[in-house]
């Protein structure tokens, strides 16, 4: 469903089309509280597709240093929210990354 989608959708510069991952959030008593519960966006997502890069002022292209199938966290207020197929996806600058994790 991945391919589908991130062919269905391709973002331009330096921007990322991410799937946020939901993340459980577990009490210290062991109760598990689910991602939909919290009013906080998520955080963490996997990055479906990728714009080529930016140009800076120079005129020097600046390649991405993200990739699709990386697990990012990124910013709360950065994304902006979309649907394609139904399925809600985020697009984001790549200065909205705070880290890939491996």
């Amino acid at each position: 469903m991945t391919d589908k989608i991130s062919a269905k959708i391709r973002p331009l510069e330096d921007r990322i089309v991410v799937e946020a991952v939901s993340e459980e959030t577990k009490t210290v008593s062991g109760i598990i509280i689910p991602d939909t519960i919290s009013k906080d966006k998520p955080q963490r997502g996997k990055v479906l597709a990728v714009g080529t890069g930016r140009i800076d002022n120079n005129g020097k292209h600046i390649p991405m240093e993200v990739k699709e199938g990386d697990i990012i966290l990124f910013t709360k207020y950065g994304p902006t929210e979309v649907k394609v197929e139904g399925k809600a996806l985020l697009i984001l600058n790549q200065s909205d990354v705070l880290a890939v994790i491996d």
